[in-house]
């Protein structure tokens, strides 16, 4: 099966017979009957020979649970089969998190053991208004979503930048209004569980066995509570605050800032213990050099010698980005030096331009801030899932200056993060269907599960900082925390400790036991050989 023919299938199964009526949280004794998933087999990657172990699906699940009767949407999903049928336990669902991470493709994924594979169907799904999924969509071409993205500044510092990003993001709102149709009102995380549980009986599964990263552990977490009876085995990787990410979503991004800046801290910190030239940047002091270029970048931007510019929207969003994972971090290291030299030779002319000026040209492109994947054959190809989801779960302030204002003051606690984190959710000021009008799951947290959930949480992750994932262990009725000593966001498939641990609680429902500290695989700065 193809995306595009994914894609036509969810419209043909609009009309598809009725399942029951949804169940109460309270989970009875007798489950209603859905139906079963139509596998086809599928090949993930057409220019490459079919491996024949993966199936694909398009699986209706009520728009509006409230109506479960009526009008339906598909969920894409994608399995690789067991490795080991004699042997096969169950299904592994999983979730990249996002909001509006794809996990269509997660079924590919080589972050499990071998054993994992040979044990269980990995099911990767797109969440509803997701890529496959029947995509939200606020504008009906790409030009018309470049004419309104287009005039906003991720970083914005003068009053003509926020002016422009507040009234673009304002245009982008209407333009959702208009569009985005009747799934804008029921993206909410909570639907997504009630999806997720669906699948889980549709694919024959007594209880759900899942994997959720970064956003997706507040789907691990939303169905612990939803369905604490249902749990088998639950990961939830790279944590989110549930409890407070639901009742106060400025409170919440303030404190993801504040992770950001934990993380670059440490990343500099390493950085000069490592020194040049296992670390590129490590000679001198990190932190003033770190500060100087970003403080420059405030009030101007860098011309590089192939007369490309590094904004600070640029620099912040490329520094952010590198601290996600291990294996960018390095390279950061060449581009904040070379950087650091170009703006050396500033006043200089008679000096010409430093031979690895090249490696600063990355921090001249703006990383996108939401995950966006679609169909490019589309007209607009994107979707809108991450302010979708956001904008439903997290209750804002409905006037959009509050987010300047706040800028001002995070930054002054975070300043490399404060300003780029206060200007993410200004849209939910006035999107059209806000959390407060939403169905949406708000607690309680601490439901006794059927079995423990298994939380991780990385010492340095900046965008859902270790405190979060201590939240999350504290708020659940039953869960353990391992810990890994590292700058990334999540973890698994980074640590083959990790992995043993993640292994045998998948396979055997054993608990890791609590307070595990562990190390990755590899360094950021490895010596040099």
């Amino acid at each position: 099966m193809t995306f595009a023919s994914a894609l036509s299938l969810v419209a043909g199964t609009a009309a598809a017979a009725s399942a029951a009526p949804e169940p109460p949280s309270a989970a009875p004794a007798a489950e209603a009957r859905v139906e079963p998933v139509a596998w086809t087999p599928c090949n993930p990657d057409p220019s490459k020979p079919d491996p024949g172990i993966y199936d694909c699906a398009v699986y209706p699940v009520p728009l509006d649970y409230a109506d479960p009767s009526g009008e339906k949407i598909g969920i894409a999903m994608m399995r690789r089969r067991a490795g080991d049928p004699s042997k096969r336990i169950g299904s592994l669902f999983l979730n990249p998190g996002g909001p509006g991470g794809s996990g269509y493709l997660w079924a590919t994924t080589g972050r499990f053991d071998p054993e994992v594979q040979a044990r269980f169907d990995l099911v990767g799904f797109d969440p509803r208004g997701v890529a496959r999924s029947n995509p939200l969509k606020c504008f009906t071409t790409d030009e018309e979503a470049a004419a309104v993205f287009g005039r906003q500044t991720g970083v914005p510092v003068t009053k003509a930048e926020i002016d422009g990003t507040l009234a673009a993001t304002e245009d982008y709102t209407d333009a959702c209004d208009r569009n985005a149709g009747p799934l804008i009102e029921h993206m909410s995380t909570e639907n997504v569980v009630r999806d997720l549980d669906r699948m889980r009986r549709a694919v024959g599964d007594k209880q759900l066995t899942f994997a959720g990263f970064s956003y997706g552990t507040l789907i691990g977490a939303t169905y612990a509570n939803m369905y604490p009876d249902k749990v088998r085995a639950l990961i939830i990787d790279g944590n989110v605050d549930p409890n407070l990410r639901l009742h106060n979503g400025l409170e919440y991004d303030r404190q993801r800032a504040a992770g950001f800046e934990l993380g670059l801290d440490e990343y500099l910190k390493r950085c000069k213990t490592a020194g040049a030239p296992r670390c590129a940047f490590g000679d001198g002091d990190t932190r003033a050099k770190f500060d100087a270029i970003r403080d420059h970048l405030r009030t101007s931007p860098v011309t590089l010698p192939n007369g490309t510019q590094v904004t600070l929207s640029s620099f912040t969003s490329q520094v952010a980005d590198a601290l996600y994972a291990q294996t960018r971090q390095a390279p950061l290291a060449k581009s904040l030096q070379a950087l650091h030299e170009v703006l050396q030779q500033q006043g200089a002319p008679s000096l010409t331009a430093p031979k690895a000026a090249d490696d600063a040209n990355t921090l001249a492109v703006t990383v996108p801030t939401a995950l966006r994947e679609a169909l490019p054959e589309t007209p607009y190809s994107s979707d809108d899932s991450y302010y979708g989801v956001n904008c439903q779960d997290k209750p804002y302030p409905s006037n959009p200056r509050v987010f300047a204002n706040l800028a001002r003051a995070w930054e002054k606690d975070s300043p490399t993060f404060g300003r780029y984190q206060a200007f993410d959710a200004p849209a939910c000021a006035t999107w059209p269907a806000p959390a407060r009008d939403s169905d949406r799951y708000t607690g309680p947290w601490n439901r006794r599960t059927a079995n423990p959930v298994m939380v991780i949480g990385n010492l340095y992750d900046p965008a859902t900082q270790y405190k979060f994932a201590q939240n999350m262990q504290r708020q659940l009725g039953s869960a353990v925390l391992v810990s890994v000593d590292v700058i990334e966001h999540c973890a698994v498939g980074r640590s083959k400790e990790l992995n043993k641990l993640v292994t045998s609680y998948l396979v055997d429902k054993a608990v890791p036991a609590p307070g595990r500290l562990l190390k990755p695989d590899a360094e950021a700065f490895p010596p040099v050989a």
